[in-house]
């Protein structure tokens, strides 16, 4: 009796701890990247467009012509984007989106309460149609804050 329940139980033991280690070790190897990542120091001062240039082409090995040149065209790519006829909607995959807002013309109105000085009125001025441009953090960028 013994002999017959020792193997079968044997078999399907072996199979599924390799099956776990396996699963365990893709899990590491996604989270190891994110570590180097975060191992860099935070920066103490602000940068500027000179500053990050040179950080950029020290980390990737390009030339600051080079890098320059990707930001120029980065930067042409998000006004394509915004502009009058674009989709009026740009995102940055995991750091930020881009989006254009259209605000409607308001008409010019005479008698409003006044809110800062209670029982006053005032007269507001008309305000012409005008397109605002919002930008609103994503999931990885916000994770960065944190």
């Amino acid at each position: 009796m013994a002999a017959t329940k020792a193997p079968a139980r044997k078999k399907p033991a072996a199979k599924k701890p390799a099956a776990r280690k396996t699963a365990a070790s893709k899990t590491t190897a996604k989270k190891a990247p994110a570590k180097a990542a975060a191992a860099k120091p935070a920066v103490k001062d602000k940068m500027t467009k000179t500053g990050i240039l040179s950080e950029i082409s020290t980390a990737t090995g390009l030339s600051r012509k080079q890098v320059g040149e990707v930001m120029d065209e980065l930067e042409s790519i998000i006004e394509r984007h915004v502009k009058k006829r674009g989709p009026g909607e740009f995102s940055l995959p995991g750091l930020l989106k881009i989006k254009t807002v259209k605000k409607p013309a308001q008409r010019a109105r005479k008698g409003v309460p006044n809110p800062f000085k209670p029982g006053e009125t005032m007269d507001v001025p008309a305000k012409p149609a005008s397109v605002r441009v919002r930008v609103t953090p994503l999931k990885k960028l916000k994770e960065m804050a944190q």
